[in-house]
């Protein structure tokens, strides 16, 4: 992190309680920034945003899809960075509500990205994406310029927020970048549906872990320290950079099945392997990773955690709440 960037720098953080807004909010406490977050949520429970933490920020509950209420926001606190990270985040809450899931994902999107076209103090938007923009490609891993082929309600909302954010780069000079990431991981996940916390909870408990698919899906798996890493690289880079209107993957480039990470984890734990295989997984890509070339080469990023060295972290923060 270049500290004499961000001294003083106003950053607005939408999403600011979920897990990756939290750690984004942890790590730039002590760089100088003057941060503000907006979430659905104010002090959501189970964050691992301390009190302390939070006295240090200004928090503000308002809504992504509410246009008025976004503006107001940001006129308001004149943000230069904006660090885009609130979405409908869970897959399956997806599939089960797809025009919640749109207005969030996608009028949340262009939302930010019409108030920002005015606003001319915005510096940098990082824009959070996914993996699953991509949607099913039959060449791996993917790289930047696979095309967008979302085919479910998540699928899609990324697909059509990465183009909508292409728009307002291309057309409208707005300054955002995209951010495409393997699974996100470590401590802070609550959201149990998530095959790692899911398992390590499961480990923790003692109880027998579920597994929807049949095991063998191929998935990427990314540290949350390193995901912040990059995308306070990317905000710090992208002016200077000219990068507006491009996408970076990140990923550690260690694709693994279902089953091999479940067996690390129980391997980290020191404990026997007791999981049932359901096979019930719909409307989920069977195998899905990332190249992270372009990250390296441009931004200078690499991921500083392995695998193991990510699972025992996680170990022992859940063991902590267990």
């Amino acid at each position: 992190m270049n500290r004499k960037f961000w001294k003083d720098k106003r950053v607005l953080i939408t999403g600011h309680e979920g897990f990756l807004g939290s750690w984004m909010v942890k790590t730039l406490n002590g760089s100088g920034a003057i941060i503000t977050g907006v979430d659905i949520v104010k002090n959501r429970r189970g964050s691992i945003l301390s009190f302390c933490e939070r006295e240090k920020i200004k928090g503000v509950k308002g809504d992504i899809a509410d246009f008025k209420s976004m503006k107001k926001i940001i006129d308001k606190h004149k943000p230069q960075i904006i660090f885009h990270l609130a979405a409908e985040a869970i897959v399956a809450r997806a599939n089960k509500s797809p025009l919640r899931t749109f207005k969030s994902n996608i009028q949340g999107t262009w939302n930010i990205l019409e108030i920002a076209r005015s606003n001319k103090s915005i510096q940098a938007i990082v824009m959070a994406s996914s993996d699953k923009a991509y949607g099913s490609h039959k060449i791996l891993p993917y790289t930047e310029e696979a095309a967008l082929k979302g085919k479910h309600p998540y699928d899609v909302s990324k697909s059509c927020a990465d183009l909508i954010g292409c728009t307002y780069a291309y057309t409208y000079g707005v300054p955002v970048a995209t951010t495409r990431c393997g699974n996100i991981y470590g401590p802070g996940d609550y959201n149990f549906s998530r095959i790692v916390p899911d398992a390590i909870r499961c480990v923790l408990k003692g109880e027998k872990l579920l597994i929807r698919s049949d095991g063998k899906f191929t998935r990427d798996y990314v540290y949350v320290e390193d995901i912040v890493n990059g995308y306070i690289l990317l905000a710090e880079k992208l002016k200077k950079l000219n990068l507006s209107g491009e996408a970076f993957n990140f990923s550690d480039e260690h694709p693994i099945s279902v089953l091999e990470l479940v067996g690390k984890i129980y391997k980290q734990a020191n404990k026997i392997p007791s999981y049932q295989i359901q096979s019930r997984a719909k409307y989920e890509i069977k195998h899905q990773y990332l190249s992270s070339r372009k990250a390296r080469k441009v931004l200078g990023w690499k991921p500083k955690y392995s695998l193991t060295m990510g699972l025992k972290n996680a170990l022992d923060w859940y063991s902590s709440i267990f």
